[in-house]
């Protein structure tokens, strides 16, 4: 028999606005479970930039992706907050009281008061690196969340945008070399970055793919545009990803493409079900982490009023607590 439990709020990505939702969730005094996919909490920018500088939030003038999300964690920790991570939330229905019921990948199943989706962009799968079909060894991976593990390797960088350079910064100083290759002459990280990386000891090849690699057990060499090759440790295939709804595009959410459509009070049209961060789209939407805290703070008092009708919409002040 599949495990069947109770809460007041089940928070589906544990990203940023999915933790400060967990930690509002808390200082209302609800139960929450938060439900992610990935392994560790933070979402994308633990998988995707924790070594990036985050300059959008209050009161930082900037903030390192993996400081935020520890505060963050620490933030709702107060609560204790359960963690179901590495696991999806597939279905959704209800009770005959009309309490969402979520099936987990895993078989169990939640009985929620309400349940508020913060899962940024969705599901998203990092787009291969074409010279790699077929290649069965280790060393290549597409996030480096730790750039201490790569210290002393020769690494190799695919791609031209944001993370790829983020990661060229990060490791210049700890790699014992790092080449940066790219199939254009321009890039579209930000110019900013690019012209630190430029400033590093950091080789930047332009024009150029990787056309075959090699190595049994692990990546030992690249070929560069089918001529050159590259000794190597590691190569990291910053191409990007691509992103899609995943289960939550079978639940009957009203959709605007891959985004679900709430109103002011963040809820979606399905009952008590509310959405909050990136995945939501409504007139004048701007995507910030700062925009996502603040969407997650109205999702959870309104969710609090669904859940229970005597309660207050604003509580009062966290700083009054």
């Amino acid at each position: 028999m599949s495990e069947r439990s109770d809460v007041d709020i089940a928070i589906i990505g544990a990203g940023p606005t999915g933790l400060f939702a967990a930690y509002y969730a808390g200082f209302r005094g609800l139960s929450t479970v938060v439900i992610d996919t990935l392994p560790e909490a933070g979402g994308q920018v633990t998988a995707m930039y924790p070594e990036k500088q985050i300059f959008d939030v209050g009161g930082f003038p900037q903030v390192l992706g993996r400081d935020l999300i520890a505060n963050l964690v620490s933030q709702a920790g107060q609560f204790n907050p359960e963690y179901r991570l590495g696991v999806q939330a597939k279905t959704l229905s209800y009770t005959d009281d009309g309490l969402p019921v979520l099936g987990m990948a895993d078989g169990a199943e939640l009985i929620c008061g309400s349940v508020i989706i913060t899962g940024g962009l969705g599901s998203f799968t990092p787009r291969p690196l074409p010279a790699a079909e077929g290649f069965g060894g280790e060393g290549i991976v597409f996030f480096v969340p730790q750039p201490a593990v790569l210290a002393g390797q020769h690494v190799v960088i695919v791609g031209g945008g944001d993370s790829a350079f983020d990661w060229a910064l990060a490791l210049a100083d700890i790699a014992a070399s790092v080449t940066l290759v790219h199939r254009r002459d321009k890039f579209r990280a930000h110019q900013a970055t690019v012209d630190k990386v430029k400033a590093l000891p950091v080789r930047i090849l332009v024009n150029s793919q990787v056309t075959r690699i090699t190595g049994e057990q692990k990546v030992e060499t690249l070929e560069i545009n089918g001529s050159e090759v590259l000794p190597v440790d590691t190569v990291v295939a910053a191409l990007g990803f691509t992103a899609d709804l995943g289960p939550l595009a079978e639940w009957g959410l009203a959709l605007d493409k891959r985004n679900i459509l709430v109103d002011s009070t963040m809820a979606t049209n399905q009952p008590r079900i509310f959405a909050a961060g990136d995945i939501v789209e409504y007139p004048g939407k701007v995507r910030l982490i700062a925009t996502g805290f603040g969407e997650a703070a109205t999702a959870v008092n309104n969710a609090a009023i669904v859940i229970n009708p005597g309660a207050h919409l604003f509580p009062g002040h966290s700083s009054n607590a």
